[in-house]
């Protein structure tokens, strides 16, 4: 193997033992018995993966899709886990090269686990080489230049590809239809993440009442990661006022202080909002003109701020741009007007 190859792969392809050595790493559960949520997808994810044990074959490609804090990630380190074998873990924008895939393809033992986190951000070029490594696992790689260029075939460990995207829309058909096991994550219900505050909490020894963490749950925009997070900056507080007990009230006063709502928006989402309504009469307004409105990248209101505010019916995607329903403006507080009414039949 190249020399240039081995260090591509070094420098592409994190050792699990240094993210497990992540505070955060410590939260994530390590089977699929622990996770919390998406029961339909536990359910299909345990028939797989003990019909693949039983074959002693590699488990079939994972797509993971959905908003970002779901889970993604950890799902990838359980089937590992839940596998017995090692994982690999690397992001589609840090492959760069067709060689920078190729060394750590060539690097895989088998069944081995190569997770990719972003993968629709990957180059297109770089993507090809997926093809037929999925499908035969089989590589091409181009030997030498110009007229004395050969092709080789190297034959590849059977592996299991596990992609996460939050936006299966910009893959590819061939490399999405490649997936054998697509699985879309969807947002966790009140009831679910208090399991996961509580869970939590026990791992990093704070003291909460079942008050005070379904409040929490409430307000976390049906994410574990939002979850985890907003417990963390609670336990801070707690530490100098209630001697590290987080209660109901200690909840609503931290939180009121983070700029949290009850329903869990923050302060970029009622800018959104206040944009929308204000400053556009309720809307139609473009995602382009939103995003300068309110100094956000398109990106980021695309992919972190609408899905909640879809989900709990703050706005409307139309074709003619987003609008602001009635419970947005009760929410913030102004009264519906006929116009923002009007348009909302477009």
């Amino acid at each position: 193997m190249d020399e240039t190859l081995i260090m591509d792969e070094n420098r592409l392809v994190t050792p699990d033992t240094q993210i497990g050595e992540q505070h955060d790493q410590s939260l994530r559960p390590s089977r699929l018995a622990d996770y919390v949520g998406q029961q339909d997808i536990k359910a299909n994810l345990e028939v797989f993966i003990e019909a693949a044990k039983r074959r002693k074959q590699a488990l079939d490609h994972v797509l993971l899709s959905g908003p970002p804090g779901l889970g993604k990630t950890t799902l990838a380190y359980i089937l590992a886990h839940e596998m017995g074998v090692p994982l690999h873990p690397t992001s589609g924008p840090v492959i760069e090269r067709q060689g920078d895939l190729a060394a750590i393809l060539t690097n895989l033992e088998p069944g081995a686990i190569l997770f990719v986190d972003e993968i629709h951000r990957m180059n297109r070029v770089v993507e090809e080489v997926l093809y037929s490594a999925m499908e035969d696992f089989k590589l091409d790689i181009i030997i030498g230049q110009g007229p004395a260029a050969r092709t080789v075939k190297l034959d590849l460990a059977h592996f299991t590809l596990v992609g996460a995207t939050t936006r299966s829309g910009l893959l590819s058909t061939p490399l999405r239809d490649r997936f054998g096991i697509p699985c879309r994550l969807s947002f966790y219900t009140p009831e679910e993440l208090k399991i996961i505050v509580m869970r939590s909490a026990a791992i990093l020894e704070i003291d909460i009442t079942e008050e005070a963490a379904l409040e929490l749950a409430k307000r976390s925009r049906g994410t574990p990661r939002i979850a985890n997070r907003l417990l963390r900056r609670c336990r801070d507080f707690a530490d100098l006022q209630t001697s590290g007990v987080i209660t109901d009230g200690l909840v609503h006063e931290s939180l009121q202080r983070l700029g949290v709502d009850a329903l869990g928006l923050d302060q970029m989402d009622r800018q959104i909002l206040d944009a929308i309504i204000n400053k556009f009469d309720g809307g139609p307004v473009g995602l382009s003109t939103l995003s300068a409105a309110v100094s956000e990248e398109q990106d980021t209101l695309e992919d972190v701020y609408e899905p909640y505010l879809l989900l709990i019916g703050f706005i409307q995607r139309t074709p003619r741009g987003r609008i602001a329903t009635s419970n947005a403006y009760e929410h913030m507080g102004f009264q519906v007007t006929p116009n923002s009414e009007q348009m909302k039949l477009f």
